[in-house]
């Protein structure tokens, strides 16, 4: 599995429970994998990521995307894929756009769709700036998070329906946005056995690590929160603290300028936090709210850049398509070395039953004792035989769990608006949102809602 390095308390039970149920060193069945939304990017990523399983020598990729282009150039990626990883003789690789057709006895179901995103980017981006709601990513959090959510939910639980009748047992792995809202609905509306997973854990616990130039087995630390707003709480090497290290390296002009907003959080507030300064600064209402503001802390592109999702997103997708044409036709080889993405090691320890540290995101239940008992939120998990297990993580510092509780009462209004098609949630969970409400007043924030729900009307059915 690739390497992890998180510290996890409180789980020591429930390993010794897995261990009665046998430990294997490799897969030792046939696995069916069903990938919804097979033009994402992540198709090429996590198919040789289960691939490189030990053991993994059969099964099927079950392929499902409701657009019969880019359908067809998953499957043949696919089975290149599979040919260059050396098991075609084991593995399949099936393709349809009608789920249905292949969720019966699925044992792993990735999730990747997008609805209607190349569609209604510009929509989620332009008609907010028009009231001076500035976004660099907007799609998990603020106006353009909401607005993914308002379509992307319904179309999920539908999904969760199918998983409830045709694949009770099987894991649904999430890793469309906007993760927590998408989850929390999930996990409101359905029965079915959800765990979100992102990278931006992983990818920051490296960050830091070669921020600090510690070699990263030789670091360890803990993270807990919320999706895109967890925290590292703490960071230390062979029981030395870490923090004031990465506070001096922060002092340096070329070190603040590559992650300005996260590292100027961390001097406030205390903590590293998991995502990008351009995306982090859209879930606090600090950075974003005047031009001049937004001129001192944001830079180019994931540093801050405004509208750089929405003038990147229509052509990044044209890119991953091209490159999966330059694989088909030779011209380009598909990379084969394993990432550090959670859906594979997630497979690869409940098949074998050897504990495994995640982070994925997961009904709260008191997990973060200060955080509402009834949101989601992204905490350390042990995979085994007996699935997904959230582990206890006690009270965040207040000032991180107040961070993290603003943004969880708007995703606690979106996904009811989502569950129930309610406009006028729709608008009262948008009030909340710390970035709007730190630019707009209620009777503005309901008019660009309406002024949304107009120009999407057409990929909002029921609203």
């Amino acid at each position: 599995m690739p390497e992890k390095n998180s510290e996890v308390k409180g789980h020591t039970a429930h390993v010794k429970v897995a261990e009665n149920l046998g430990i294997f060193d490799s897969v030792q069945r046939p696995l069916k994998i069903v990938f919804l939304g097979a033009g994402s990017m992540f198709l090429e990523h996590l198919a040789k990521d289960v691939l490189g399983i030990g053991g993994a020598d059969e099964g099927e990729f079950a392929l499902v995307d409701i657009d019969r282009e880019r359908l067809e150039m998953a499957e043949a990626l696919t089975k290149i894929v599979v040919e260059r990883m050396g098991k075609s003789g084991g593995w399949t690789v099936t393709a349809t756009t009608e789920r249905r057709e292949v969720l019966a006895g699925a044992d792993y179901i990735i999730n990747c769709i997008e609805v209607s995103g190349a569609e209604c980017v510009h929509y989620d981006n332009g008609i907010p700036l028009r009231y001076g709601v500035d976004q660099c990513i907007g799609d998990t959090i603020g106006p353009g998070g909401l607005f993914k959510a308002l379509r992307t939910v319904p179309v999920f639980l539908d999904v969760l329906k199918d998983v409830e009748e045709l694949c009770p047992s099987a894991w649904v792995l999430n890793y469309t946005n906007p993760m927590s809202m998408m989850c929390l609905a999930a996990s409101r509306a359905s029965s079915a056995k959800v765990a979100g997973l992102c990278h931006s854990v992983q990818g920051t616990s490296h960050q830091l690590a070669d921020c600090m130039d510690i070699p990263y087995a030789e670091m360890t630390w803990r993270c807990a929160g919320i999706n895109h707003l967890a925290w590292f709480t703490e960071l230390s090497r062979n029981g030395e603290d870490l923090y004031p290290l990465l506070f001096e390296r922060s002092n340096d002009p070329e070190t603040w300028e590559k992650d300005p907003i996260r590292f100027d959080i961390m001097r406030h507030f205390g903590r590293f936090v998991t995502e990008s300064s351009g995306h982090f600064s859209e879930y606090v209402p600090y950075y974003r709210k005047r031009p001049e503001l937004i001129k001192e802390y944001c830079r180019s592109e994931y540093r801050g850049q405004s509208g750089f999702y929405a003038d990147n997103w229509p052509q990044w997708r044209k890119d991953c398509d091209q490159r999966r044409r330059d694989v088909i036709d030779g011209k380009v080889e598909p990379v084969l070395e394993r990432s550090w993405e959670y859906a594979s090691s997630i497979i690869e320890a409940s098949e074998t039953n050897r504990p495994f540290v995640v982070h994925c995101s997961v009904p709260n239940a008191g997990l973060i004792t200060n955080l509402p008992a009834d949101g989601v939120v992204e905490v350390a998990c042990v995979v085994d035989k007996c699935g997904i297990t959230p582990t206890h993580f006690g009270r965040l510092e207040p000032q991180l769990a107040a961070l993290c509780d603003a943004n969880m009462r708007m995703f606690d209004l979106a996904a009811d608006a989502c569950i129930h098609r309610s406009r006028e949630l729709a608008a009262q969970a948008l009030m909340l949102d710390p970035l709007t409400a730190a630019v707009c007043c209620p009777a503005e924030i309901k008019q660009m809602t309406d002024d949304l729900f107009e120009a999407e009307k057409d990929f909002l059915p029921g609203f």
